[in-house]
């Protein structure tokens, strides 16, 4: 089944992109939710008009994007944490505590377009990928600390 993204779907797709999925992923929860609607040759004709107007706000979207990736660039978080004698973190590490600390630092990122691929359970380096268009990431190195007691 062939559907239009109305907005950015994890691991699917982009708002505006044109993708085939599974009919009931489509029919029962994409379409009811309001992230696709159906590609039919009206729809993509629309979609066709829609992007051709909107080409120029595209480019200005995609700069600021840049714009907000060079910033971030020479980034480096260290997120303290509770950890055990053994070097296990009580709980873990996610997209949150990255937001928090990219917060504190004065850059203001969404949650939800923050990537840590690896389950962070323990103290040490990672990465984690900022997704801030479709064309434009950047990675994101951190180091889990233990919490001063």
């Amino acid at each position: 089944m062939e559907i239009i993204l109305k907005e950015d779907v994890a691991n699917l797709g982009y708002k505006n992109d044109i993708v085939t999925v599974k009919s009931g992923y489509g029919r029962n929860y994409l379409i009811p939710t309001g992230k696709a609607v159906i590609a039919s040759p009206s729809a993509k004709k629309m979609l066709a008009e829609e992007l051709k107007q909107r080409a120029h706000k595209l480019e200005k979207i995609k700069k600021d994007a840049e714009a907000v990736a060079e910033s971030l660039k020479g980034v480096s978080l260290t997120i303290p944490t509770k950890v055990s004698a053994t070097g296990v973190i009580y709980g873990s590490v996610g997209n949150i505590q990255i937001a928090d600390e990219l917060a504190k630092l004065g850059h203001n990122i969404d949650r939800k377009i923050i990537v840590v691929k690896d389950q962070v359970k323990e103290v040490g380096h990672y990465v984690a990928i900022v997704k801030l268009h479709k064309e434009v990431s950047v990675e994101i190195p951190f180091e889990v600390v233990a919490e001063e007691a």
